[in-house]
């Protein structure tokens, strides 16, 4: 669905706790978070006002979100 919220609370909500904890706690963590928000951020923006451009360059930041979210999600479990 365009431009659905895919932030770390909405996709695990049950890992609210952690997820605030390691953010408080674990610099790698928190960057990575962060980089992954940002991310969400600029697809969401793409995806909702049609800013222009590629199917290539928005699939690349699908890719790199996904990818980011299973490492964030390693961390979580």
């Amino acid at each position: 669905m365009l431009g659905e919220n895919h932030s770390l609370l909405c996709d695990f909500p049950q890992h609210k706790d952690t997820i605030n904890q390691l953010n408080a706690t674990d610099n790698e963590f928190a960057e990575q978070a962060k980089r992954y928000h940002a991310l969400d951020e600029e697809i969401r923006q793409l995806e909702e006002l049609g800013s222009p451009t590629t199917d290539e360059h928005l699939h690349a930041l699908k890719h790199d979100r996904a990818a980011l979210k299973d490492v964030l999600y390693q961390k979580l479990k």
